[in-house]
């Protein structure tokens, strides 16, 4: 048995005192943190092992404890062993929105998400308990698709010229992030961490919560990594939302076209960053399996370049440059 899972198995049967139980895996993420699903007593329970030094449950503690209290479906925590990165939590389920999702299902799935997600953006955290999305992380974010997509996975040498236009690239999308709203961000929600459950959704990993932009949960779920929906259905639900913030108070005057805007430059933001994510999960921690979510993530990023004349030289730079890398086979 490996070290961790005795550890784990130590601490619920003698700190928590759980009677004979079963332990098997649910999931794990694109972090260090694994999932195990515990029945006892004809009950489930999930356990979360997040290693020190790797990971930190005590956000994940907090935040849940925030939104639980504003009404949302997270797990609630029942356990807690911060020092050994142990949490024993309540279980979602295993319904995914990524299998439960089609033509049929989604207008349906997706109103509940947005619903919750209204109540997170008005009901969560603040600044004073989450950390501020500013323009230091912002661009952060954005490096990861220049020296881990770029540099580490295409090998790509830029000119001087290329880089230079990067940098302003960046810079036009901070600026468009820092002029919205700001509202407690989840930051992964998507169709992965959603659950269909009678309290819909369930909402997991929540525990790099930020405040931020009001259009970047939105992108999160609307131009999700995992599936496509036309752009079409989209611009609908982004308008739908534009007006659900208008009667929530966030938006204080309504602008589609500027909150489509918005969406769709914050989708850049997010875009080149799951880039930079998907090349680092593989060559550094050994996950290929996200390579397969890079051609639409690339997709949707030169859908959104091609819109606006000031990311017109990233759109070029793409389609020259990129996309040939994923028309090769």
């Amino acid at each position: 048995m490996p070290k961790r899972v005795e550890q784990l198995t130590r601490w619920l049967r003698h700190d928590v005192g759980l009677p004979s139980f079963e332990l098997t895996p649910a999931s794990a993420d694109a972090s260090f943190r694994r999932y195990f699903r515990i029945v006892f007593n004809g009950e489930s329970r999930i356990v979360m092992d997040a290693p020190p030094g790797k990971e930190d449950v005590r956000p994940f503690v907090r935040i849940a404890r925030w939104l639980r209290s504003a009404g949302l479906n997270v797990p609630a925590i029942e356990e807690e062993n911060a020092e050994e990165g142990f949490l024993l939590i309540g279980d979602l389920g295993g319904r995914q929105y990524l299998a439960e999702l089609d033509d049929d299902s989604v207008d349906r799935l997706y109103g509940d998400a947005l619903g919750a997600l209204v109540v997170l953006q008005t009901c969560g955290p603040g600044p004073k308990e989450l950390p501020v999305y500013d323009r230091e992380l912002l661009l952060r974010e954005m490096e990861l698709f220049r020296d881990w997509f770029l540099g580490c996975h295409l090998r790509l040498d830029l000119t001087e010229s290329e880089q230079r236009m990067l940098d302003e690239s960046f810079e036009r999308l901070i600026a468009a992030a820092l002029e919205q709203p700001q509202v407690p961000v989840h930051r992964d929600f998507h169709s992965r961490n959603l659950m269909v459950a009678p309290h819909n959704p369930g909402i997991l990993d929540f525990q790099d919560a930020v405040v931020g932009p009001v259009s970047y949960d939105l992108v999160s779920l609307l131009r999700d990594a995992y599936i496509e929906w036309p752009r079409e259905r989209v611009e609908a639900w982004v308008r739908g939302y534009h007006d659900l913030l208008l009667d929530s108070g966030i938006l204080r005057r309504p602008g589609e076209q500027a909150f489509l805007r918005w969406f769709d430059l914050m989708g850049a933001q997010r875009h080149l960053k799951v880039l930079g994510i998907f090349a680092r999960l593989h060559h550094r921690d050994g996950k290929a399996a996200y390579l397969d979510d890079m051609p639409l993530t690339l997709r949707y990023l030169l859908d959104e370049s091609s819109r606006y004349p000031e990311l017109m030289e990233l759109h070029g730079f793409l389609q020259e440059r990129v996309a040939p890398f994923f028309q090769r086979g």
